[in-house]
């Protein structure tokens, strides 16, 4: 099989097997969905299909004739603490945020979380979901190990490269 050819439509323009293959090598050792390369008038799209929890659509509650009691109070959100130096007290390897987007700690609101603290964890293993453009994409333990702290808070924006859990050995 020759690495180049050309397309049905124009003889002119190659596509290179093995820039293929690289791209999704690429795709396998990261946490990326889609890759594109353009060169010239050859574009080139290489993704994969990740087979996550399914879409949660959230619907308001529907009205009550009767005055509903007064609401439980809910457990604060987790949010990761200002002072960098809280942060690097806590012990562990940070699990990092691939994506901009917003946190999901389980897969629905009547779900229970996928994870707590001091859950013993298997590589590959969904931590937490991220939705990002109505995607809802699982974040994978990197390795087997301990979670030592959730840093993150259900419903929460999360930016790149922002840690999510502190994993332990």
């Amino acid at each position: 099989m020759a690495d180049a050819k050309p397309l049905k439509n124009d003889p002119v323009v190659e596509i290179d097997a093995a820039l293929v293959r690289q791209l999704a090598d690429i795709l396998n050792d990261t946490s990326l969905t889609e890759i594109e390369v353009e060169r010239g008038e050859l574009r080139i799209r290489v993704a994969r299909e990740i087979t996550a929890a399914p879409v949660m659509q959230y619907a308001a509650a529907p009205a009550q004739a009767a005055p509903a009691p007064a609401p439980v109070a809910a457990a604060a959100p987790v949010s990761m603490p200002s002072d960098p130096a809280t942060i690097v007290a806590k012990s562990g390897e940070p699990v990092k945020s691939p994506m901009v987007g917003t946190v999901y700690l389980q897969a629905s609101p009547e779900a229970p979380a996928f994870i707590k603290p001091g859950d013993t964890v298997k590589k590959g293993q969904t931590l937490l979901i991220i939705e990002a453009m109505k995607t809802m994409n699982p974040i994978q333990a990197p390795r087997d190990g301990v979670v030592a702290d959730i840093l993150v808070g259900d419903a929460q924006p999360v930016e790149y490269g922002e840690a999510l859990v502190l994993l332990e050995s």
